[in-house]
C-alpha cells in the first residue's frame, strides 16, 4: 500500500513539472519563425504555337473498305528433320540420318486483287508449302493454288476459284509523303481482321533481310503495328487504296517494337502482272555495280555534291555499256524521278521489263548528261522469259525444295521429275537427279539451262547430285 502511494505521488509530481515547463516556455521564450524558401531555377522558355484543335483523321472509311479484302492464309509444309549420328559417322563417314517427315503449320495474310480470286501475299508465307488454304473475313474457306513467286521481292501470287469477291485497287506508292497516315490490315497471331494505324516514317528503305540473288529492297517504313501473321497483308492509304504489302518488322524480340516495312505497290503491281501473264517475273537490269554517294565518295572522286547513285562498274555487253554509261558516272534520276540511294534506283528500275527504254540522267565530270537505255534481262537480251516450259531434252523438271537443299548441302539446282527419251536419258541420267551446274554455270531454272546449252560450243557437261547424296556428272553432245 505504501509502495502504491509512492508511485502515484511520483507520477503527479512529473505531470505538474511538465505543465510548469510548458507554461514558462510559451510565455518567456521567443516563438520559432517559419520561413518559406523560394527556389528560382534558371530556365529558358519558348513560345510554341498551341496544339491544333482540328479533328483527328477519320480512318473508318479506309478500314471498312479494306478489311473484307484481306484474307487469312494458312499453310502446311512437310518438314524432314536430319541429324548426324556419331556412331554411323565413325564407320560410314559423314552421312545424315533422316527422321520421318512431319507437317508444320504456318499462317500469314493476303490481299484479294481481283473479283475472281487472285490474291497477293509474301513468298515467305507460302514458300515450300504443300497446302494453302485461304480464309475470308466472312469465315468461308477455299483451297488456293500457287500461280507464281518472286523471291527477289518476297512476293507470291495465289488464286482461289470463286467469283464476286471484294478486292482492293492499287494506289500510287510513289506519291506517298512522309507523315502521311496509313493503315496496316492483317491477321497477327491468328487474330483475324486486325487494323492498326500509323504514319509513313521513311521510303525506299533497305534493311538487308532479303538474301535472294539480285533482291530488291525499297520498303515503305511505317510505325503502324505489325506482328507475326501480318506478313502479306495490306498497307493502305486513307482512301483505302493498296499502297504496299506488309512484309517485315524491325525487332529484337520477334514482336513489333516500333517499325514495320512494306513492299511498295508500284513493285507489287509489276510483279503480280508478270506472274499472271508469264508465270515468272521479267526482271530488268541496267548492268551496273552501284553504291550510295557518301561524303567519302564525293571527296575521293571530286564530286561537287553528295547526291545520286555512284556507278562503280559497268558489266560487259550490258544495257548501260550499250548506251554509253561508264564507271564513275553518277546516276541522278530515272525517267525524271530523282534517285539518291541504291534502294531508290532499284525501286525505279524494278518497275520495268526487259526491252523497256528509260531515260537515265547522269553526272560525268560534274556535268549532266542524259542517256536512253534499253533494259535487258539476266541473260543479257530483251527476250521474255517464260516459266511454263518445264520440259527440255526429254525431261520434266521441278524446283528443289529448301528442305532438300539443306539436307544435300546445295544452294541451287533443278530436279528431274520425269525422264523420257532424249539426250539426258541417253547420257545415263536417272529420274530424281538434281542438276546443279551446266558447263560449270549454276542453274536454278529450265530457262537458264536452255540458255547455256544454246550458247555452248562443243559438248555439254552436266553436274549434280541424287537424293541419296551421290554426286555424278554426265557429258553429251548437242546436234546443231
Amino acid at each position: 500500500m505504501k509502495n502504491l502511494k509512492k508511485v502515484s505521488l511520483t507520477i503527479f509530481i512529473a505531470l505538474a513539472s511538465a505543465f510548469v515547463a510548458l507554461w514558462a516556455y510559451t510565455n518567456f521564450f521567443d516563438k520559432p519563425e517559419y520561413v518559406t524558401i523560394e527556389q528560382n531555377q534558371a530556365m529558358k522558355y519558348a513560345n510554341l504555337p498551341s496544339a491544333p484543335q482540328g479533328d483527328a483523321p477519320d480512318l473508318t472509311f479506309a478500314a471498312e473498305r479494306t478489311v473484307h479484302a484481306v484474307v487469312h492464309v494458312k499453310v502446311k509444309t512437310e518438314v524432314t528433320a536430319s541429324y548426324n549420328n556419331p556412331f554411323f559417322e565413325w564407320f560410314y563417314g559423314d552421312r545424315y540420318q533422316q527422321q520421318e517427315p512431319r507437317m508444320r503449320e504456318g499462317a500469314g495474310s493476303g490481299v484479294i486483287l481481283t473479283s475472281d480470286g487472285y490474291i497477293v501475299t509474301n513468298n515467305h508465307v507460302i514458300e515450300n508449302s504443300n497446302e494453302i488454304v485461304v480464309v475470308l473475313n466472312d469465315k468461308r474457306e477455299f483451297e488456293a493454288k500457287l500461280i507464281g513467286t518472286d523471291p527477289t521481292t518476297d512476293i507470291a501470287l495465289i488464286k482461289v476459284d470463286e467469283d464476286d469477291l471484294p478486292y482492293l485497287q492499287f494506289g500510287n506508292s510513289d506519291a506517298l509523303k512522309l507523315g502521311e497516315w496509313v493503315l496496316a490490315v492483317g491477321n497477327p497471331f491468328n487474330l483475324t481482321s486486325t487494323v492498326t494505324a500509323g504514319i509513313v516514317s521513311a521510303k525506299s528503305r533497305n534493311i538487308g533481310i532479303n538474301r535472294a540473288s539480285m533482291s530488291i529492297e525499297a520498303f515503305i517504313q511505317t510505325d503502324a503495328a505489325v506482328n507475326p501473321g501480318n506478313s502479306g497483308g495490306a498497307l493502305v492509304n486513307m482512301n483505302g487504296d493498296l499502297i504496299g504489302i506488309n512484309t517485315a518488322i524491325a525487332s529484337r524480340t520477334g514482336s513489333y517494337t516500333g517499325y514495320s516495312f512494306a513492299v511498295p505497290a508500284t513493285i507489287v503491281e509489276k510483279v503480280v502482272g508478270d506472274l499472271k501473264e508469264f508465270g515468272q517475273v521479267q526482271r530488268a537490269l541496267l548492268g551496273v555495280g552501284i553504291g550510295d554517294v557518301t561524303a567519302e565518295v564525293a571527296e575521293r572522286y571530286d564530286l561537287d555534291k553528295i547526291e545520286g547513285v555512284f556507278i562503280g562498274s559497268v558489266a560487259e555487253n550490258s544495257a548501260a555499256e550499250e548506251a554509253g554509261i561508264e564507271a564513275e558516272d553518277v546516276i541522278i534520276s530515272i525517267d525524271g524521278v530523282t534517285v539518291n540511294s541504291t534502294a531508290e534506283l532499284q525501286e525505279q528500275i524494278g518497275q520495268h521489263r526487259p526491252g523497256d527504254v528509260v531515260k537515265v540522267l547522269i553526272k560525268r565530270d560534274n556535268k549532266p548528261k542524259q542517256f536512253n537505255v534499253t533494259l535487258r534481262n539476266m541473260h543479257g537480251d530483251t527476250e521474255i522469259i517464260t516459266a511454263n516450259n518445264n520440259e527440255y531434252l526429254g525431261a520434266m523438271f521441278e524446283e528443289v525444295s529448301e528442305n532438300q537443299k539443306l539436307r544435300l548441302r546445295i544452294s541451287h539446282g533443278i530436279q528431274i521429275s520425269e525422264l523420257n527419251k532424249g539426250k539426258l536419258k541417253d547420257a545415263g541420267i536417272k529420274e530424281g537427279f538434281i542438276i546443279t551446274h551446266v558447263n560449270k554455270e549454276e542453274v536454278d531454272d529450265v530457262n537458264e539451262m536452255m540458255r547455256i546449252v544454246k550458247n555452248a560450243k562443243g559438248g555439254i557437261l552436266i553436274e549434280g547430285i541424287y537424293p541419296d547424296g551421290e554426286l555424278a556428272y554426265y557429258v553429251f553432245g548437242i546436234d546443231r
